[in-house]
């Protein structure tokens, strides 16, 4: 299994605790949030992590194609490349707290189709135009892998269309890693690519803490984010994998949550009865043991690579640090 963590980039010195935890544990890949309004510039972290790393993979996880043009993405993502030759990944979505933060629209099916393969030309170091405008980065060689991610089966389809890889946030859970992955696959065929050309990495939350209780209670913060957010918002639940006991929960979790994570939604996913249903499909969570656990059962139901969004967590350093200690190296071995 492959294994790898994403943040906000609160300040210097947990980007450089968060990369040097990366190296130290071995984690397959790390990854910086762009969430302007919550944290620092992720290109301005994500190099910080170049510098402090020689082996794990960099990663935006994710940028949006909104607030940055994709032509400024395709230069900033080479230029990382520079840093860490081989081993950087764009990660491209349509926006959600990083757009609506700023008051901008979320990107379209069309804009990211478009959006990915401008990019994918431009860090090849062949020019491209997009909108009428034409760029050309010619020191760019190398072709950066360009992720997209999603949640939905027309996002999901058209990653496996034409990226190089999926970030899925659907769940862990064994009949929503089927799912979705089979989408991912669909999409890949259709375009007459093998679905194993696809790197699919599953996006779950992470809080591992000594004190279980710590981790539980700040679990339900980053779960009404997911899941209220951009996971499960559609009209058709049943699309998005929820059992139909649970949709007016999830529609009243979605009126309410906050863009900002924090106590009031922990408490409103406790409110709803929605934390065992939450937690079990898109979680890791509680102390070492537990935590060991909770992935071992989700390896057993297929998951093969797994990015951890730790932004949220008790303590987000310390749960990098304490999985990395006392739980990757069990799920290795076993």
């Amino acid at each position: 299994m492959e294994i790898g963590f994403f943040f906000w980039p609160y300040t210097p010195e947990l980007i450089e605790r968060m990369a040097r935890a990366a190296e130290s544990w071995g984690y397959d890949m790390i990854g910086i949030a762009d969430t302007p309004g919550n944290a620092m510039d992720p290109w301005v972290a994500a190099s910080v992590v170049a510098r402090e790393t020689s082996r794990a993979r960099v990663a935006l996880c994710v940028t949006n194609l909104s607030s940055r043009h994709p032509s400024v993405s395709a230069a900033a993502i080479s230029s990382l490349d520079l840093l860490a030759p081989g081993r950087t990944v764009l990660g491209l979505g349509a926006g959600h707290s990083g757009t609506r933060n700023l008051g901008l629209p979320s990107s379209g099916l069309r804009d990211m189709d478009d959006g990915i393969r401008f990019i994918k030309t431009l860090t090849s170091g062949e020019p491209a135009a997009l909108g009428g405008a034409a760029s050309h980065l010619p020191w760019a060689r190398t072709g950066p892998r360009v992720f997209l991610a999603g949640s939905g089966p027309r996002t999901l389809r058209l990653a496996g269309g034409i990226a190089d890889g999926a970030f899925v946030n659907f769940g862990i859970a064994r009949e929503n890693l089927a799912y979705s992955e089979a989408l991912v696959a669909e999409g890949a065929r259709a375009a007459g690519r093998a679905a194993e050309d696809v790197e699919t990495w599953q996006i779950a939350s992470l809080d591992c803490n000594l004190d279980g209780g710590a981790a539980r209670r700040r679990a339900g913060a980053i779960l009404a984010f997911m899941a209220g957010g951009y996971i499960l918002a559609s009209d058709d639940l049943d699309e998005r994998g929820v059992p139909a006991e649970y949709h007016e929960k999830v529609r009243e979790l979605r009126r309410r949550y906050s863009t900002r994570p924090g106590e009031a939604d922990a408490e409103l996913v406790d409110e709803l009865g929605l934390f065992d249903y939450l937690a079990g499909r898109f979680a890791i969570h509680g102390t070492p043991e537990q935590c060991l656990a909770q992935l071992s059962a989700a390896r057993d139901a297929g998951l093969k690579r797994v990015m951890f969004t730790v932004s949220v967590a008790s303590d987000p350093a310390g749960t990098v640090e304490l999985f990395g200690e006392r739980v990757l190296p069990a799920i290795r071995a076993g």
